[in-house]
């Protein structure tokens, strides 16, 4: 998979959230995870997030909105169940994003969302939790962005052999 993708969310308030965000993007290969005014204790977040995520990943902790920096030509996509919102299975991933979410017992703020190139949605009744909702886009991502077989007419998996990759596929860089 080519680019590269963080995530975060805007005034996330439970570290357990914020840990299983943090375990569940070093586990897709982010190449960074974020929050924005954020209200958590930092000590328990660690107790979502076994595989000491900010030891091999940054985790930008920025206090306003005017604080976020990020790489030259990354979009920030936002998360949000808004009826303008594209629904995900519909969304074109960019090839270099940064998805934020909003907070557990709200929405992205207006601002937050002014700053967003793209607003996304979940195709669903109602909000899920902060950190399944961010793993729930994550894997979307990993699906859409290539590298799989495609999926057969008729239940199962597919059944010829996976070409072998190109030597630049196969290199995976950490950080």
């Amino acid at each position: 998979m080519r680019g590269y993708f963080g995530i975060g969310s805007e005034g996330i308030s439970k570290p357990m959230n914020l840990g299983a965000v943090l375990r569940t993007a070093h586990a897709f290969n982010a190449s960074f995870a974020f929050s924005v005014n954020a209200h958590h204790r930092a000590r328990e977040v660690n107790l979502a997030d076994t595989a000491k995520s900010a030891s091999h990943m940054p985790l930008y902790e920025w206090d306003t909105l005017d604080d976020i920096r990020l790489p030259k030509g990354c979009v920030i996509v936002g998360v949000e169940l808004t009826e303008e919102a594209i629904d995900l299975p519909s969304f074109r991933h960019p090839l270099k994003a940064a998805y934020i979410l909003g907070p557990e017992k709200g929405s992205l703020s207006p601002e937050a969302q002014a700053l967003c190139t793209h607003i996304i949605k979940i195709p669903m009744r109602f909000c899920v939790n902060l950190s399944v909702a961010a793993a729930l886009v994550m894997y979307d991502r990993t699906l859409s962005m290539g590298g799989f077989r495609p999926r057969p007419v008729s239940a199962g998996g597919p059944t010829d052999p996976l070409p072998p990759k190109k030597e630049w596929q196969s290199v995976r860089f950490r950080q």
